[in-house]
Formats: C-alpha cells, sequence, structure tokens
C-alpha cells in the first residue's frame, strides 16, 4: 500500500476466520504472517480470539501481559508486543477470560485504536479472529480492508463456512470475502469445496466470493505445531509450505491495491431477533 502525502501510512489489514474450529485457522494465520516476513515484510499479528487465545502457544511465546490489559486500560500496546519467528510481531489475546467474549462499547473503541496504532508500523496486520459467528467476530472483519473464510473438505466445516459468510455479507455487503480450503488432498478437492460455497452464495445470497487457495494435507503442519514453530520455517520444502508461501504471495501482492477506507468502529452490537435470523436464513449449501 502506497502511502499519500500527509496521510499516515497504515498496513493492508486481513482478517482470517472460520466457521469452525479445528480447520486450522490459526495454523495458517501463523504461517502466511512467517512467510511474509521471511520475504522481508514488517507483519503483526493480532490475537483476535479474545476469550481463547492461543497465537502464542502455538509460536511458543510466553507473554506477561495480553490485549485485555490493553482493553482495560492497564498497559499500552507496546507492553504486550511480543517478538514472533521469521521477524513477525504478537500482540497475544487472554486465555479463559470470559468478560473479553462480549466488548463494550468503550472496549470497541479501544481495538479500533490498537488496531490503528499497530498497523502504522506494519505492513500486514493479520487478525486472527475466533471461530463461529459471535458478536466479536463479525465486529472485528468490519474492521479489516479484506476477510478470508477457512474450512476444510469435511461437510460440517463446509456448511459452517456458508453460515458465517452469509453473516459477513449481510453486515457487509461490499466486502471482499475469500475462502481457503485447509487440508486437502489435492488442488481438484480444494477446488471442489470452492465451487460448492460459490454456488450456493451465488445462488441464495447474490455474492460472488473469491478463491484464495488451498493448503496441502501435510503430516509436517501436525510436526511444527507439536514442536511451535512455523511450519514455513520449520520444513520449507514441505507441500503445505509452499501452499502457505502462494498464500502469502497473494496477500503480498494485495499491499500493492488501493483499499476502500474503512470504518474506526463497526456497527452497534445487538443481539439477533427471532426475525433477524428468519431473515437471514437461506437453504443450506449441502
Amino acid at each position: 500500500m502506497t502511502a499519500t502525502a500527509g496521510v499516515p501510512r497504515r498496513a493492508a489489514i486481513l482478517a482470517i476466520t472460520s466457521g469452525k474450529g479445528g480447520v486450522g485457522k490459526t495454523s495458517l494465520t501463523v504461517n502466511v504472517a512467517a512467510a511474509l516476513g521471511r520475504a522481508g515484510h514488517r507483519v503483526g499479528v493480532l490475537d483476535a480470539d479474545l476469550g481463547l487465545g492461543n497465537v502464542d502457544v502455538m509460536l511458543g511465546l510466553t507473554p506477561g501481559a495480553h490485549l485485555g490489559d490493553v482493553l482495560g486500560g492497564e498497559k499500552t500496546l507496546s507492553d504486550v508486543l511480543v517478538p514472533g519467528p521469521d521477524g513477525i510481531i504478537v500482540i497475544p489475546a487472554g486465555n479463559g477470560i470470559r468478560a473479553l467474549t462480549s466488548l463494550s462499547s468503550p472496549q470497541w473503541q479501544r481495538l479500533a485504536e490498537v488496531i490503528d496504532e499497530a498497523s502504522s508500523a506494519l505492513d500486514f496486520l493479520l487478525l486472527d479472529t475466533a471461530p463461529g459467528v459471535s458478536d466479536n467476530v463479525i465486529g472485528l472483519t468490519a474492521l479489516a480492508d479484506r476477510v478470508v473464510v477457512v474450512t476444510s473438505y469435511e461437510p460440517t466445516a463446509i456448511v459452517d463456512a456458508y453460515a458465517v459468510i452469509k453473516l459477513l455479507m449481510s453486515a457487509g455487503p461490499d466486502r471482499e470475502v475469500g475462502v481457503v480450503v485447509n487440508a486437502v488432498r489435492d488442488a481438484e478437492q480444494g477446488e471442489l469445496v470452492f465451487r460448492q460455497l460459490s454456488a450456493a452464495a451465488t445462488r441464495f445470497l447474490g455474492v460472488k466470493l473469491r478463491y484464495y487457495g488451498f493448503v496441502i494435507r501435510d503430516s509436517a503442519v501436525g510436526d511444527s505445531v507439536l514442536e511451535q514453530r512455523p511450519v514455513v520455517s520449520r520444513t520449507p520444502d514441505a507441500p503445505a509450505s509452499r501452499c502457505f508461501r502462494r498464500l502469502a504471495l497473494r496477500v503480498a501482492n494485495w499491499s500493492r491495491r488501493p483499499t476502500p477506507p474503512r470504518p474506526s468502529l463497526p456497527a452497534p452490537m445487538t443481539p439477533f431477533s427471532p426475525e433477524d435470523f428468519a431473515r437471514l436464513e437461506a437453504p443450506r449449501c449441502a
């Protein structure tokens, strides 16, 4: 992203989310970040699973404070930044903190300020959201330039990804939503999953999704998780590592495109009524 005279430079902000847990969303986030870092970009990862964050665990980090301390006013952003592998910077979230699962208006304001402050010194900022369709997830995606929905070949993961896409498009019909299919056998399997989601989104929601790519199912990913290292660093030649690098290259190209202005805060979060759910509901894609 090229800075304009008189306008503060800002990172390209990417929210990475999923309909259900266990599809490899956080693994994808840290590996794309590491691949970008290894390519020389300044990259940050904000663990936006505010109540059950685990980016720090996946990278073997031991932060002394977390994002919740910043939102509560006890710490500044610089107090909680943790250096990670391959030059990336991590903003850790709390774990098992119920109060962070639903943010107040002042906390949303502070979170938007944290994202702006962090992004002013970075090329890319990746927001690793919680899985599912909570208010936190939908609100956080409104603070990003683009949204990636991670899914897998499992039928339940596909259906849940479609549910997330429905709510994302309802909250922001003009936003770009892309899909990454994780842990697939081959490229054909990844394209099959995307075609299912794309057909359902076009038919029932009237929107077009973008296909950002796939990641091959690879035992090297599980080994790297156990060692708390990104697979792109531990095993650069592994099939999954090549997939993560291809996705990182796609992300790197986004920095050269102008992005529309985003709101500093998400729309006010109010609980969905039964009538809201009925209005948003569409036939399942599977």
